[in-house]
């Protein structure tokens, strides 16, 4: 796991003088005449001023004890005809080694010590721990050093500036985060890291050039992309390999017993087992994941404000920094007086379309009742597929939406941002996508619509989600600029991009947004399969072929298609772990009616329809009461990990003690 940066173009060696020497030919030279290979880079706007840029570059190059981020940083030399067609103001930010081992203590990294724990790394301890050989060199994995940067970079705070140089609307105060500035007023267009070369080579190759069945190289992506991206590609082999149970039942009830709808109950029954284990084998497949990986045991960096947090200047108690001040009760009234009601006007209006697609679904009948053929039969599927196009658009537009009402409520934390987001979003999904359904099963109860209108939004969302997230930012890349095209071919291929052509190319590419849309789909996924797959049992199938060729599409999508992300790191899959928990209960209840209502129990209940409703509700409790007892009795991480959390604890309270005696005995000397 541990390949580092030996054959790394970025990688940065430091030589007798420490100003870093570099080990491949991709390299730049900084005003001192240091050689360095680039990492990261910052793209300034094209009528930034000049003492702007002189100011943030001083800032960069500067010593930590005076405020700067220590790092390396040259200007991209660009010539020719590019020149004129592009900005010149194009950064590039290295280091040398010995700063990104500081660095790597400063952001609480977590490396394996020489016996097995995983411990927050200390240079002045560094060779105790396991891979760390001569000057360290491979020791930090290519996504660890690049995130190292970016938070030296977002951490160069204003000193006694009252305006960023040149622009005296651009007020900055003590502490303020400079590149955030930078960021929100347009100055600093984009802050991206490299790609490299090699190790994307070695990456695709064993990731997906080759049609296999077997397990991604989970440690191979983090350590290109970081832990977020890799734990969510592990959180997508795992659904993808706990489906394949369902899906093998489900074939020979799809081929068995079609139209015996008394059958499906005991597919209900195996999916109510299914969907209350299935998440709990996931938290600790992922706390095995994070603990391996370092993000297990590490604290959580302090938030800073987001870049577009807007309000009146204050002081934060808690940093002790000047900083905006935005009243929550405003965001309050924003939320409920705004954001609520819109919500809710648009789950109105996504119940009217519904009801839409019903009085299509009887006009599409009707139409073969009175002339059944081969194309009556075949209309009676377009409803259907129309309706799935229209939830798609609806999703897309709305997502919109949301981003924008959220941003417009203000909220100071990124991770405050996220959630209300994902509330928006996941509510106004779940309501779009599975009213219809619901309605079917449970108003109209019809077993036969329900089948068919199932299958038909799965298959349909499905091939849509394909084009809009493989083929459709890989066309558009392809028309906005063929020359791009053209250099991501040659990438691809065996020649090497000069460093000059390999940074225009990754910076015209699109921006990676992170694993929102890549979790949302599997979320509704998810609620294909658990809430009425016993109706169709094909849907497992479905989705598990769906999920390989997403495996293979987000993998070439991330090496070719967008820039490269910074590295995420993260213990686990967040607030979408409570999501999938809140559509597995949803799915108890569910499949405890969907039970209820057949035939083959109903018999047991035909002159008392109350007992029955009474009888499913008790069921629907005790299989709840059993997944909360289930979720209580399966620790959520291995016996195996919390023995070493607890030994690392234990250590750590006795050095602590051990120092505390030493300072006590220290002062009576003192004093005499």
């Amino acid at each position: 796991m541990q390949k580092g940066l030996k054959n790394r173009s970025a990688a940065v060696r430091p030589d007798n003088t420490g100003s870093g020497k570099m080990q491949s030919s991709l390299s730049v030279s900084d005003s001192d005449g240091s050689s360095f290979a680039p990492l990261v880079v910052l793209e300034l706007a094209e009528n930034t001023e000049a003492e702007a840029i002189t100011w943030l570059l001083n800032r960069i190059k500067d010593k930590q004890q005076n405020g700067g981020a220590e790092l390396l940083v040259e200007q991209l030399q660009v010539s020719g005809q590019d020149e004129q067609k592009r900005s010149p103001k194009v950064f590039l930010v290295g280091s040398t080694w010995q700063r990104l081992l500081s660095g790597a203590e400063d952001v609480g990294l977590f490396k394996e010590f020489y016996d097995g724990t995983m411990r927050g790394f200390t240079y002045a301890n560094r060779e105790n721990f396991k891979d760390f050989e001569g000057d360290g060199d491979g020791f930090l994995s290519i996504a660890e050093c690049q995130y190292i940067i970016k938070h030296e970079l977002d951490t160069l705070r204003a000193k006694g500036e009252e305006h960023v140089p040149g622009y005296p609307k651009v007020k900055l105060y003590p502490g303020k985060s400079v590149i955030r500035r930078l960021q929100s007023k347009g100055i600093l267009v984009q802050c991206f890291p490299l790609h490299d070369k090699e190790e994307l080579k070695r990456l695709s190759f064993s990731w997906y050039r080759k049609i296999k069945l077997s397990y991604q190289p989970l440690d191979d992506i983090r350590h290109y992309f970081g832990e977020g991206l890799g734990l969510y590609f592990g959180f997508l082999e795992y659904f993808t390999f706990a489906l394949v149970p369902m899906a093998f039942i489900g074939i020979p009830y799809y081929l068995f017993a079609w139209e015996d709808y008394d059958r499906y109950v005991l597919f209900a029954v195996f999916n109510l087992l299914w969907s209350t284990v299935f998440l709990e084998v996931w938290k600790r497949c992922s706390a095995q994941l994070a603990y391996r990986w370092g993000t297990l045991s590490r604290k959580k960096a302090f938030e800073e404000p987001r870049p577009g947090f807007h309000g009146v200047l204050g002081f934060n108690p808690v940093t002790g920094r000047e900083e905006p001040i935005y009243p929550n009760t405003k965001r309050q009234l924003r939320i409920y007086l705004v954001s609520v009601p819109f919500v809710l006007l648009c789950l109105y209006l996504s119940l009217h379309v519904m009801m839409i697609y019903f009085d299509m679904e009887n006009w599409a009948l009707s139409i073969y009742d009175e002339d059944p053929n081969f194309w009556t039969s075949v209309l009676l599927f377009i409803p259907s597929i129309i309706y799935a196009v229209v939830i798609e658009l609806m999703n897309l537009l709305y997502r919109y939406a949301a981003e924008f009402l959220t941003h417009w409520e203000n909220h100071r934390l990124e991770s405050s941002f996220q959630n209300h987001l994902v509330l928006k979003v996941l509510v106004f999904n779940f309501v779009n996508c599975f009213a219809s359904l619901f309605y079917i099963a449970f108003v109209m109860q019809d077993m036969v619509l329900l089948r068919q209108s199932l299958a038909t939004l799965l298959i349909t969302s499905q091939i849509l989600n394909q084009v809009m997230e493989a083929f459709l930012p890989y066309w558009l890349q392809r028309r906005r600029n063929k020359k791009v095209h053209k250099r991501v071919k040659r990438m691809m291929g065996d020649k090497e991009l000069p460093l000059v052509e390999q940074v225009q190319l990754e910076s015209d590419m699109n921006t990676y947004l992170g694993t929102f849309d890549d979790y949302l789909e599997q979320f509704l996924l998810f609620g294909y399969v658990s809430l009425f797959s016993c109706v169709y049992p094909l849907a497992a199938l479905l989705v598990v072929l769906n999920n390989i060729t997403e495996i293979y599409s987000d993998a070439f999508k991330m090496c070719h298609v967008f820039k490269r992300p910074f590295s995420e790191p993260t213990s686990d899959i967040g607030v979408w772990q409570l999501a999938f928990e809140t559509m597995s209960a949803i799915a108890v209840v569910t499949n405890c009616a969907l039970i209820g209502l057949s035939p083959q129990v109903k018999a047991y209940f035909p002159e008392a329809e109350t007992q029955l409703i009474l009888t499913v509700v008790a069921v629907e409790h005790i299989i709840l009461a059993f997944k909360f007892v289930l979720a209580f009795i399966i620790p959520d991480v291995p016996k195996h990990i919390q023995i070493k959390l607890a030994k690392l604890e234990f250590e750590s309270l006795e050095a602590l003690k051990k120092k505390k005696m030493l300072e006590a005995a220290e002062i009576p000397k003192t004093d005499k």
